[in-house]
């Protein structure tokens, strides 16, 4: 099962919509394959449009969605895909002790997808418990280039996980 996993795309503030490289990654997902978003959409609008146009949606809300996304979407999504149990949150907090929080608020997860930061990060707490942050397609801050992520997940393991750049 492949993932596609992005955060903070803040449409239509900082894009009008996704950049077309990762459409085109969108559309080439197979019926098994899902989307993750770790939330600050900012618009329902992308919501819809990734639910037309992806297999699957797993998304929350960020902390800069108003209330129709939260209506719509939960703060926490947790799923299995390919044997490992996900979890998708929007903020983790401070950098500093990051693995250690998350560890000990999703004992029983295997993956933590989660976003605020617009700082790609894929980190291992003590635990085993996979942290990853796919950055933002649309809004780099102090990022060389706009990224997110795609994933493998299969007998129980997490494989491929490559971060894609896009030049601003």
């Amino acid at each position: 099962m492949r993932l596609l996993i992005m955060s903070d795309t803040h449409v239509p503030v900082r894009a009008e919509t996704l950049p077309d490289r990762l459409w085109e990654a969108v559309d080439q997902l197979g019926a098994d394959d899902l989307v993750v978003h770790a939330g600050d959409w900012m618009d329902p609008g992308l919501l819809d449009a990734l639910l037309e146009r992806a297999p699957r949606v797993v998304g929350v809300w960020g902390n800069n969605d108003g209330p129709e996304l939260r209506e719509r979407l939960p703060e926490v999504a947790r799923f299995i895909a390919g044997g490992l149990r996900f979890a998708v949150t929007h903020e983790t907090g401070a950098a500093q002790g990051r693995e250690r929080r998350a560890a000990t608020r999703f004992p029983d997860e295997d993956v933590l997808v989660f976003g605020h930061s617009h700082i790609p990060w894929d980190s291992v707490a003590s635990t085993g418990l996979r942290l990853l942050n796919p950055g933002s397609p649309t809004d780099r801050r102090r990022m060389p280039t706009h990224t997110w992520l795609t994933a493998t997940a299969q007998d129980g393991e997490l494989r491929w996980v490559d971060l894609h750049h896009l030049e601003p």
